[in-house]
């Protein structure tokens, strides 16, 4: 049931993302005043997944005015102008036909922590670590580079075989399933399946962080990385792509 589910939202997706390649190039400037509302909108559900309290309007008013929000940590605040830079950032890279590598994937770490762990940013962890309310434990320190390094040959093989949602979705789930660095894994592997996904000419997946919505990632996840069964990953990661395009091409159409 899930693999048929799957099978037919990619090839829904696939005509939808044929439409919008058609539609290219789109460049003006209500498209980019729009463009930057949906940056912020990711930027404020992927670090709400994390417990981030900013809320829409206020990470607007951080990210776009450089406002101070009382009441909020300075970590809070930082979160946010660090995901807007990552953003820019995976958007510069999918522009040129750069390859996945780990240095890429450490450089996009550095931002996520940029002036909030110094230590930490862009570098692998040195201690074992627990997820809270998992039963996967990620690996041993001494297990990381061997392990990154195959995951980046395995994508590299489901690159040429596979669907690209199979594949920008596979390179989350695998990220955060190593769990390379001491914080910032989820960010980092939203951003990295979202570059992935640019690069294909998608649009953002942007997974929200209401509680509902947030229930529904981490079970998901859970599945895929305690009973091996990635489908209702994928399938998340599927639907939510299904609907960014699909209100991607209502803001082109009204626009053209």
């Amino acid at each position: 049931m899930g693999n048929n589910t799957l099978n037919q939202l990619l090839s829904e997706i696939s005509i939808l993302h044929t439409k919008l390649l058609n539609l290219r190039p789109l460049s003006n400037e209500a498209l980019n005043k729009i463009q930057r509302a949906l940056d912020i909108e990711y930027t404020y559900e992927s670090n709400r997944i994390e417990g981030n309290t900013l809320t829409l309007q206020e990470t607007a008013l951080v990210i776009q005015e450089g406002i101070t929000i009382a009441g909020k940590s300075m970590k809070e605040h930082l979160e946010a102008i660090n995901h807007a830079q990552a953003i820019s950032f995976i958007k510069e890279i999918a522009k040129n036909d750069i390859q996945i590598e780990e240095k890429l994937i450490k450089e996009i770490h550095a931002l996520i922590l940029h002036g909030i762990d110094r230590e930490n940013a862009g570098i692998y962890r040195t201690v074992p670590v627990m997820i809270s309310g998992s039963r996967h434990i990620p690996p041993q320190p001494y297990l990381i580079q061997s392990q990154m390094e195959n995951f980046i040959q395995e994508y590299k093989k489901k690159e040429k075989e596979e669907h690209p949602i199979i594949t920008a979705s596979y390179l989350h789930d695998e990220l955060v399933k190593i769990h390379p660095f001491i914080d910032g894994n989820g960010r980092t592997s939203r951003l990295l399946m979202n570059l992935y996904l640019l690069s294909k000419g998608y649009v953002i997946t942007n997974l929200k962080g209401d509680n509902e919505s947030r229930r529904k990632y981490y079970t998901t996840l859970e599945s895929s990385h305690t009973e091996n069964n990635p489908v209702d990953f994928y399938i998340l990661v599927a639907e939510n792509q299904k609907e960014a395009l699909l209100r991607y091409l209502n803001i082109v159409n009204v626009k053209n």
